[in-house]
């Protein structure tokens, strides 16, 4: 990537001179790992970096001019991750500090003042490690700088024993689990399987996981309560605890997540239900399926706009207002890229700021700018055919039948994985089976053991069921034989392990 080299030259340089360093990071888990593999890299030498994760209400994303200008008074060096690509006044704030820019959002035609920008996503890049994730730009960095180390004939730290936040934090970002990416994360798994990191080892624990790590644990688990701190309570809290050393603030900090976390599925279904129902309103066969509202909380609505786009398989837009000022998060889907389209409006003068990647973006605007940006942010997203999507594909990759379905199936499955974006996990149908079992779980779960003709039964979950009508149709069977569509899974509860399927649609046959 270019700018690398003379990214990791600043970095030894700042290393040899015991220089302060400043670590600016977004408030995501992408952000709070790239910023613990830094800090755990330094301090494998005993220098220790100031870290600075803005808020999410009071600042924003990004880097900001008060806060750049603040850390440049007391560091010579300040490196900001998973942000800073389209940060030029922020940066030019920072002068005569240096700063270095480790990135994987989408660059405009002109760069920062920044000493180096390394970023795949730069618009002079090829685009061939594209897909990566801050975390994993900021690994190749201390590749490259772990090189230098060596040639200069010292003993540079174990790069291996930190995949477990690279891994961490490529699921949590969605990223494509292909070339480096499942490399990156296979390994990592493997190394958090270990539990020596006791932020991650805390967190696992509290959150029950009592089986080894997988992508699903990482992605809906971990990530979740990493990020509840920077969606609903102290920015750092993410950051802080992947980067710590002491088992005793690992616990507090973990509790603390999963309080936050807790918070933030209730605020979640309540901005959920209001977005919805004024999404509702307009034609959910456009272009674009969006909603606004006062007070909506900016920590949700990237998470209410997810939902908004695998309930319509558009991309979807939600936007928070207080007083004037709005702040919003989009999702789109496979094939049309928001990012651009977003970094287009800003351009044009009809957003305050934006920007982001294919498939998540972000934004500021006044009320005024609301309805003329989303028309135009529609006709851009027609252009690329988000007005032609059709339902959502549920490919199947095969049938199995109830008595097939066992652990060692599962277990062979899993070692051809790691599964997540861009490489899926099989996908199986249960023709003509019924019911045996069914009860809510939670208030929108549904608990569920399927039968078909030979007595062959499989117990199964349905995640979210009741937020459409997959859970009443199921939880209502009447006796009816159903075709089903799922993924495999292993259910570990007391010592014991039995298969289980985790349901994703069914229809009656």
């Amino acid at each position: 990537m270019k700018d690398m080299e003379k990214a990791a030259a600043r970095l030894l340089q700042a290393l040899q001179s015991r220089e302060r360093i400043a670590i600016f990071a977004d408030y995501d888990v992408d952000g709070g790992a790239s910023a613990a593999l830094l800090l755990t890299w330094l301090k494998q030498f005993d220098l220790r970096a100031t870290l600075y994760i803005p808020d999410r209400i009071d600042e924003g994303y990004g880097p900001n001019d008060e806060a750049m200008h603040a850390l440049a008074q007391d560091h010579s060096l300040i490196i900001c991750v998973d942000c800073g690509t389209l940060s030029h006044g922020p940066i030019a704030a920072a002068a005569p500090c240096d700063v270095i820019v480790l990135d994987h959002h989408l660059g405009g035609e002109t760069l920062p003042p920044a000493l180096a920008v390394v970023n795949p996503n730069r618009q002079d890049e090829t685009g061939d490690l594209g897909y990566l994730c801050a975390a994993g730009v900021v690994f190749m960095l201390l590749v490259e700088a772990n090189r230098g180390l060596r040639s200069s004939g010292k003993s540079p730290p174990d790069l291996i024993q930190l995949l477990d936040l690279v891994a961490l934090a490529t699921v949590a970002d969605v990223a494509q689990l292909r070339d480096l990416n499942r490399a990156f994360v296979r390994q990592g798994l493997k190394v958090m399987a270990r539990r020596a990191r006791v932020g991650i080892t805390a967190l696992t624990d509290i959150a029950r996981m009592d089986s080894a790590p997988s992508a699903y644990h990482l992605g809906f688990l971990l990530g979740p309560r990493i990020n509840a701190g920077g969606r609903i309570g102290q920015a750092d809290l993410g950051a802080r605890l992947l980067a710590t050393t002491d088992p005793h603030e690992a616990a507090a900090l973990a509790q603390r997540l999963d309080v936050l976390n807790t918070e933030r599925r209730e605020i979640e279904t309540y901005v959920r239900a209001l977005a919805s129902a004024q999404a509702e309103t307009r034609p959910l066969d456009g272009p674009l399926v969006w909603a606004a509202g006062d007070g909506w909380h900016p920590g949700v609505v990237g998470i209410v706009a997810a939902r908004l786009k695998e309930a319509t398989n558009r991309p979807a837009i939600v936007i928070g207002f207080d007083g004037d000022d709005g702040k919003g998060s989009g999702r789109s889907i496979n094939g049309i890229d928001l990012g651009s389209a977003i970094a287009r409006l800003t351009a044009e003068g009809l957003l305050i700021k934006g920007g982001g990647h294919k498939m998540a973006a972000g934004l500021s605007l006044t009320r005024a700018m609301l309805e003329p940006a989303m028309a135009r942010l529609g006709e851009l997203l027609a252009q690329q055919g988000a007005d032609q999507a059709g339902p959502a594909d549920l490919k199947l990759d095969a049938a199995l039948m109830p008595s097939a379905i066992t652990v060692d199936l599962i277990e062979q499955l899993e070692r051809a994985g790691p599964f997540g974006a861009g490489a899926p996990a099989p996908r199986f149908a249960l023709p003509s089976v019924r019911v045996a079992f069914a009860k809510r779980a939670g208030e929108n779960h549904l608990r569920l053991t399927f039968e078909d003709e030979s007595r062959g039964r499989i117990d199964a979950i349905a995640f979210q069921a009741f937020d459409g009508p997959l859970g009443p149709m199921l939880e209502a069977h009447d006796g009816a034989i159903f075709h089903v569509a799922g993924r495999l899974e292993i259910d570990t509860w007391g010592g014991r392990s039995k298969p289980k399927l985790r349901v994703e649609d069914a229809v009656r046959a």
